[in-house]
């Protein structure tokens, strides 16, 4: 499904969605491999903002999990870096199910 010149051509941009997401939006929306790694770190950028609104506006509960959440997205995030780095069309756990970009 993946062609194999388009991830070697694209690790890059890869690596950098789940940084930035919009930039392989930008440069490299002809790249299934760089969208489908920019599509992972758009939904996690999403939910890093949920839920530090939420638990942000939660008191005391809220705010003893606001860092573990962030931790969690934060090993999403380097997961998804390794696995764009590799190569791999992996989704994160949990929340790599869900695709926004087409």
């Amino acid at each position: 499904m993946y062609d194999s010149t388009d991830i070697q051509s694209n690790k890059g941009m890869a690596i950098i969605a789940y940084i930035l997401f919009f930039v392989p939006l930008i440069a490299a929306k002809d790249s299934k491999f760089a969208m489908y790694h920019a599509n992972q770190g758009l939904t996690l950028f999403l939910c890093c903002v949920i839920l530090n609104v939420v638990l942000g506006i939660i008191p005391i509960i809220g705010w003893i999990l606001l860092p573990l959440a962030n931790l969690a997205l934060f090993i999403f995030a380097i997961l998804g870096i390794v696995a764009a780095a590799q190569g791999q069309v992996k989704p994160l756990p949990v929340i790599g199910a869900y695709t926004l970009l087409k």
